[in-house]
């Protein structure tokens, strides 16, 4: 099994959230969850990108994604930790929380659908919400849960999403990579 293209949307909003939305550490410097209009900010950055238009966001709307971005950083953290179990009934509790349901909705090219994922109600906080769980809930539920992954680097927690050909990515960013290589490098001289 593959990821296909709304999947991987929804798995990639998902760890964009958690990197935005979230405390602890990246690359080395310790960061604090934002508050307020960078939340929001924060928010819209991570929905917008890959083409899609930055959508405007609420200051509860973006609330309520942080809420959902602490979940799915624990959705990830278990899935690292090879407790897949864990992840699991956290999925199905948000599953449950967001009422995530499946629609066919017609492709914008024209001709054909596509299974899309909507909320319990149509708003952005919900629908985003019920998305990114369903496309999490798909990962976990598939051979594909350990392409879900947490940055090995020292004193980072950023999350990521591998889509290499060998499913051998371990870190965040090249930044990341770069900053354990030369601290190993460093230590063996």
């Amino acid at each position: 099994m593959a990821f296909d293209s709304h999947v991987v949307t929804l798995v990639e909003v998902a760890a964009r959230l958690v990197n935005h939305l979230t405390s602890g550490w990246s690359a080395g410097q310790e960061v604090a969850a934002p508050q307020g209009a960078a939340r929001v900010t924060g928010t819209a950055e991570a929905l917008g990108g890959d083409g899609r238009r930055t959508p405007r966001v609420s200051p509860a709307e973006a609330d309520a994604l942080a809420g959902h971005a602490a979940s799915f950083r624990a959705v990830f953290e278990a899935v690292h930790e090879d407790d897949v179990a864990s992840a699991v009934v956290l999925l199905n509790t948000a599953l449950a929380a967001t009422g995530a349901r499946p629609q066919l909705d017609p492709l914008p090219e024209g001709g054909g659908w596509h299974v899309h994922f909507h909320g319990s109600d149509d708003s952005l906080a919900v629908g985003w919400a019920a998305g990114c769980t369903a496309g999490l809930a798909l990962a976990v539920g598939s051979d594909l849960a350990g392409r879900l992954g947490v940055c090995g680097a020292e004193r980072c927690d950023r999350v990521f999403v591998d889509l290499s050909r060998n499913a051998g990515r371990r870190f965040c960013s090249t930044a990341c990579q770069n900053r354990t290589k030369t601290a190993a490098y460093r230590a063996r001289r």
